[in-house]
């Protein structure tokens, strides 16, 4: 495995406050890091989807092997995601087959928090621009604007990030099949940041997930999982609970 760059203690505090182990004084110190770190706004959403249902599956003790695919909220703790970036992962049940996991609703977005409307963490104008336009409900322009920026870059690391960014906007709108292609373009790019290719699989994975294409989506979360980054846990989930599927 790649070599692990995780912030393995922040790791440790978002497990203890999804399973309700930190005081009140601990957890306002982990979201005063949190807020400034949207990589690890998604890890704790992923971490307490995933809670939510082991959960779920305990307190049920089913009888036999068939899923109930029914829309269940998300693990209580992983609320005040909504007031930082305003989105509610939850989880998805069919009638086919017990999965126990679902591709994620939305990706988020960096958060709106400074006084030029987007974070600091971006460093990009233009992908600062897009992600403004996104969050004022803009898309189409927000779209228009990163596909030519794609086009006018040749830097790996910074078409990644645009891809990333293109790919998330249109995820966020349901337009699985041509997010499938930004986020490709992303993990096909050499020498890039890790965290970066990490995203672009675990990205891709829930893509292909929403697109019921669960052999492609469980070799790129398996991708995700090899990097050995802050999504490797919960990547490996999914890879376990894909590999259950019958044929």
């Amino acid at each position: 495995m790649i070599e692990n760059k995780a912030n393995k203690d922040l790791e440790r505090r978002i497990d203890l406050y999804v399973n309700g182990r930190l005081n009140a004084e601990q957890t306002d110190e982990l979201w005063a890091e949190l807020i400034e770190d949207d990589y690890y706004l998604d890890y704790m959403k992923s971490v307490a989807n995933v809670k939510a249902v082991i959960d779920r599956q305990k307190s049920e003790q089913p009888t036999t092997k068939i899923y109930s695919f029914q829309r269940v909220a998300q693990y209580a703790t992983a609320a005040a995601v909504i007031l930082i970036i305003g989105l509610v992962g939850f989880m998805n049940f069919n009638t086919s087959s017990e999965l126990g996991i679902t591709p994620v609703e939305q990706i988020g977005l960096d958060v709106v928090r400074d006084s030029s409307g987007v974070s600091e963490t971006v460093t990009n104008e233009v992908i600062r621009e897009a992600i403004r336009l996104a969050t004022e409900g803009e898309v189409e322009q927000a779209i228009s604007l990163l596909e030519s920026e794609l086009d006018a870059v040749d830097t790996p690391q910074l078409k990644a990030e645009i891809a990333l960014s293109l790919g998330s906007i249109r995820y966020n709108n349901a337009d699985y099949a041509t997010s499938i292609e930004n986020f490709e373009l992303v993990v096909a790019q050499q020498n890039i940041e890790v965290l970066t290719l990490e995203k672009g699989y675990w990205f891709l994975g829930n893509t292909y997930f929403q697109l019921d294409r669960l052999d492609e989506a469980k070799q790129a979360f398996n991708k995700a999982f090899e990097l050995n980054g802050a999504y490797s846990r919960v990547a490996k989930t999914y890879v376990d609970a894909l590999s259950n599927i019958s044929e």
